[in-house]
């Protein structure tokens, strides 16, 4: 499909702050989208529809280990996935078989009974990060948001916060789009693989009953995680779940504001979290897109040919608010029922820490309008920003008034 002339600009600073115009112009002119992405000019392809999206996403014609299938001009302009690094190898960019037995392996440390310590975990550091909210003379909802992830990972998986600030960082360096900054991504990855390096190493020499110690001792029969497939599963899960969930944090309390009949059913009904989560994840999921699936031969997807080795980008942002499958999609409903939402991806890269971002998002939110019931925004709406950030979809800052505290 040809698209017309005035097709909308992608990741530019207006789609930054509100992508949903592009993504409603684009599922009718040109669901399989060609650009060129800003990072090298790389002719890019870009899906829209919800149906599209989770198609590709169990599409064994396409794969996310940009090291074997990503074409030179893609490899050239640093789209593969921490090239060079650890980070190469983590469980979102391989294929079967490997990518099969590294996530079986990985799923052994996600037990009901390990969730449920979890659970009293990151109730205790909400609680935490609500005093400091309260005690705080500029109140950031964002700030609360960036706490519980990173408390949390810092308990489960046994690492230092004192790093936090500088992985932080180093991920949002990970995901630049100037083609300028090749070498700086590069050595971004690098960081996150040395912070994890350092963890195994500390929790070789003193284990405890944390997640990374649990990786450690991870098998299944005689097969355990090789040295660098533990690095990657360390690295994936600080990567992964710092970043995001602070995001999936912010945004919803946003969309709460946003949408004040939806947060008075939330505080009259607090039963309906579990829901609410999951609607939180439509509306406004953490990631923009997937990573890139590259097209392992010339391809033809829904009409269009994608050439081998083309980078192609899923947008789950845009495929949760496709009107074909969400009634009203712009519109935040905490009882939505229906058809699921791809929040956490679909297929066999379908997010690993699920369960633990759904529990970290289900704690913080309500807990939030609990303590603070009357919070309201301290800057006009306009006034409210997004990072500029081709994959995550986050606030920069969320300044707010709080309001009597109830406890």
């Amino acid at each position: 499909m040809v698209a017309p002339a005035l097709s909308p600009s992608l990741f530019g600073p207006d789609y930054y702050q509100n992508p949903y115009p592009a993504f409603d112009w684009l599922r009718v002119h040109s669901p399989v989208h060609e650009f060129r992405f800003p990072a090298g000019e790389v002719p890019t392809f870009f899906l829209s529809r919800f149906a599209d999206v989770k198609a590709l996403l169990g599409d064994a014609r396409f794969s996310t280990a940009g090291a074997s299938w990503a074409g030179e001009a893609a490899r050239a302009a640093g789209l593969v996935f921490g090239a060079g690094t650890v980070v190469e190898s983590i469980v979102t960019v391989l294929d079967p078989p490997d990518h099969t037995r590294v996530r079986k392996l990985a799923m052994s440390a996600f037990t009901p009974r390990r969730i449920e310590q979890w659970r009293e975990t990151t109730a205790r550091i909400t609680s935490r990060a609500l005093d400091r909210l309260e005690e705080s003379d500029a109140p950031d909802v964002m700030q609360f948001a960036a706490a519980i992830p990173a408390e949390v990972l810092g308990e489960i998986l046994g690492l230092s916060l004192e790093k936090f600030r500088e992985v932080l960082h180093a991920i949002d360096r990970a995901f630049s789009t100037d083609p300028d900054l090749e070498e700086d991504r590069k050595r971004a990855f690098q960081e996150v693989g040395e912070y994890g390096r350092e963890l195994i190493e500390e929790k070789r020499h003193n284990p405890s009953d944390d997640l990374t110690s649990t990786f450690i001792q991870a098998r299944d029969g005689d097969d355990r995680l090789a040295e660098h497939e533990l690095l990657a599963m360390i690295s994936v899960m600080i990567m992964a779940g710092l970043d995001t969930t602070r995001g999936v944090i912010g945004s919803s309390a946003l969309a709460l504001l946003d949408f004040p009949d939806q947060l008075k059913l939330l505080q009259d009904s607090p039963e309906l979290a579990p829901s609410a989560v999951e609607e939180f994840l439509r509306y406004e999921g953490a990631l923009s897109t997937t990573l890139f699936r590259f097209a392992k031969q010339d391809t033809e997807f829904q009409g269009v040919l994608i050439p081998a080795g083309s980078p192609v980008l899923a947008s789950t942002l845009a495929a949760n608010r496709d009107p074909e499958q969400f009634d009203s999609p712009d519109r935040l409903d905490i009882t939505r029922k229906g058809m699921r939402h791809l929040g956490f991806g679909h297929g066999l890269h379908n997010c690993l820490g699920a369960a633990l971002a759904r529990l970290e998002v289900g704690t913080a939110v309500p807990a939030l309008f609990r303590r603070f019931p009357e919070l309201k925004l301290a800057v006009p709406r306009s006034d409210v920003r997004w990072v500029e950030s081709w994959l995550v979809r986050s606030l920069a800052a969320l300044p707010v008034e709080l309001g009597p505290a109830v406890r």
